[in-house]
């Protein structure tokens, strides 16, 4: 899988997307992230990628030149699955979308700046348009890298126990059960006996039953959905 993230604050995402588990994936051949300078994509001595809204409208608008060339420049290299644009309002970011975009191929995501960009680049380059959520970020680039980081974690291999992916949040539409670990008892403090029984079908059953409970507690809308 490759994936192609075109940014003007390229130094925002070196950090996260070249450690741990995305660190691990790329060493190993897995997945490929680049991570573009749309700054190299101008064609003015000052490396303009913004200016002002047509309106009269406060704030500048990233312009459509650097970005169609350096989109251009990529698809005349390979094929794209999809072309992401980070966006308040695009869909709100879910576990079902990153399972969706793990099984692509190649993948270019777009990270909106300033007031956004011009409207010519979503109307006829951009392919999906996702937000993680119902606020304001200075820019695309976390929602970039976390939309990275949700991806490469299901890719076949980047996770040395596979399963554990397939048992996390949201998998099954319901929160993960409570997890412990060693020592059983601190502080006065227990963990459950069941999950030292060694009984895998009560404990099976013990972690269907949290899940559902926690899940009615603290997130009662993902069981209407």
């Amino acid at each position: 899988m490759r994936i192609d993230i075109l940014t003007v604050v390229p130094d925002l995402l070196f950090s996260p997307l070249n450690e741990s588990i995305l660190k691990r994936a790329q060493a190993n051949g897995l997945v490929e992230i680049h991570i573009h300078n749309i700054r190299d994509y101008t064609t003015d001595k000052h490396r303009k990628v913004d200016d002002y809204p047509f309106g009269g409208e406060a704030g500048m608008v990233m312009k459509i030149e650097p970005i169609f060339n350096c989109i251009n420049k990529l698809k005349q290299e390979r094929e794209y699955d999809e072309v992401i644009y980070t966006s308040p309002d695009g869909i709100t970011y879910n576990q079902k979308e990153a399972n969706r975009l793990s099984t692509l191929n190649n993948v270019i995501i777009l990270c909106g700046h300033y007031k956004g960009v011009d409207y010519r680049v979503r109307e006829h380059l951009i392919t999906r348009e996702i937000s993680i959520g119902d606020y304001v970020l200075t820019g695309g680039e976390l929602a970039a890298a976390i939309i990275t980081d949700s991806i490469v974690r299901l890719v076949p291999g980047a996770i040395g126990d596979e399963a554990s992916a397939l048992t996390d949040c949201f998998q099954d539409n319901l929160l993960a059960p409570p997890v412990y670990t060693r020592p059983a008892e601190f502080n006065g403090w227990q963990a459950p006996e069941v999950l030292l029984s060694g009984n895998f079908a009560a404990i099976s059953k013990w972690q269907e039953d949290q899940a559902f409970e926690r899940t009615a507690t603290l997130r009662p809308d993902m069981l209407e959905e």
